[in-house]
């Protein structure tokens, strides 16, 4: 009889859905190839934290990736960084108490991989043989990545995660290195990125069966012959400061193309309450799905955002971005001049805009791997135990 071995991932936002997709997909492969082999059958367990709540940002993610339904939901929804934190910690101390994990999965750093990682950390789990007591081994998925500016949230969730993580699961040697220099290297593992997975393997049923452009073209006529960019806004430090928000929007409003700018509900509440109307140019919506997304940014001139995640899906399908921040974690992305940080400076974002052809002319380094990333990490895993 195969052993087996109990995983619990836990995610709470967009970025981290896509990576566990790939992770989902590739334990599915692992149980069925290794069938007829001496190898431990993988149980996966599913914990959202509820950081996404909206449907567009959460439920329809799972659908249009193949993800199965969580098996816990924290709904913990949003809040200040403590107190969100607090709540997430209260509610996976007690799912994963109950569900006894072998590992517990994390990936990238939101308030949600912060709080798996000090969860996970303080559990100790009854053994039944001798030994005494066990934790859950934490893997992190994206480890290593660095703004190398602490004033960013997620900078100290990354950072925390990895010194408390057993299994680093870097995307690039960038991140290999940045984790020697802090003096980690046992369990520090270069697969790839699984977000290149992620697109690789949905980018053409994307294009082939997203009608979002054809939806968007009834409001706005000739929209893909003249050409557009996608623009995205969330982070805190952009949408709670009036000053910066408003500095944003008027960048792109003097972008001479249509912005289609999928906005978050949140999003929309702060323009309203801050009294900003979007240039004639933006042409603002409801939060879409993950294959609407991809099909909206392939087909961009470029893209327009303060995610980190859409700074790397943007590359690896060849689309200049403009990162409306001061620093990025994709330092790498920077270099290579495919992303430009221009922050809230609207004469920055207007030389990317007119600039995208010289962009796209340049050399694109092969940076995240050969998209099998999530297969190496469940090989890694099953084999750790």
């Amino acid at each position: 009889m195969r052993s087996k071995l109990k995983l619990a991932s836990i995610v709470g936002a967009r970025p981290q859905f896509i990576k566990m997709a790939a992770i989902s997909r590739a334990i599915l492969r692992h149980n069925q190839a290794t069938a007829a082999e001496d190898l431990p059958v993988l149980e996966h367990t599913i914990v959202h934290t509820g950081q996404h709540y909206d449907d567009n940002m959460s439920a329809l993610f799972f659908e249009q990736l193949e993800i199965p339904s969580p098996d816990y939901n924290l709904n913990v929804g949003s809040d200040t960084h403590a107190r969100q934190t607090a709540h997430m910690l209260i509610g996976l101390e007690e799912v994963l108490g109950r569900n006894r994990p072998d590992f517990v999965i994390l990936y990238g750093d939101t308030n949600s991989t912060l709080a798996g990682a000090i969860a996970a950390s303080k559990l100790r789990f009854e053994e039944q043989s001798p030994g005494g007591r066990r934790s859950p081994v934490i893997a992190h998925v994206e480890a290593g990545m660095r703004s190398f500016v602490r004033t960013m949230p997620e900078e100290i969730n990354r950072v925390v995660t990895d010194r408390l993580s057993e299994l680093l699961f870097c995307s690039s040697e960038a991140a290999v290195e940045n984790l020697a220099a802090e003096g980690i290297v046992k369990g520090v593992h270069n697969v790839g990125d699984v977000m290149l997975d992620t697109l690789v393997y949905y980018v053409k049923r994307a294009r082939e069966f997203s009608t979002v452009l054809e939806r968007l073209e009834s409001v706005r006529s000739g929209l893909r012959d003249e050409g557009f960019f996608v623009a995205t806004v969330h982070r805190a430090e952009n949408t709670d400061d009036p000053a910066r928000l408003r500095a944003i929007m008027a960048g792109l409003g003097k972008l001479r193309r249509t912005v289609v700018f999928p906005a978050h509900p949140r999003v929309q509440k702060m323009l309203g309450e801050y009294g900003i109307e979007p240039g004639p140019n933006l042409l603002v919506i409801d939060p879409v799905g993950y294959l609407d997304m991809v099909a909206l940014v392939s087909s961009a001139e470029a893209v327009f955002t303060d995610s980190g995640g859409l700074q790397k899906e943007a590359y690896i399908l060849k689309v200049p971005c403009a990162t409306l921040r001061a620093e990025t974690e994709w330092i790498e992305l920077v270099d290579a001049g495919w992303n430009v940080l221009v922050d809230t400076d609207g004469e920055a974002m207007l030389a990317v805009a007119e600039d995208v052809e010289t962009i796209r002319r340049r050399e694109h380094p092969d940076f995240y791997g050969d998209g099998e990333a999530s297969d190496r990490i469940v090989q890694i895993i099953a084999a750790s135990r």
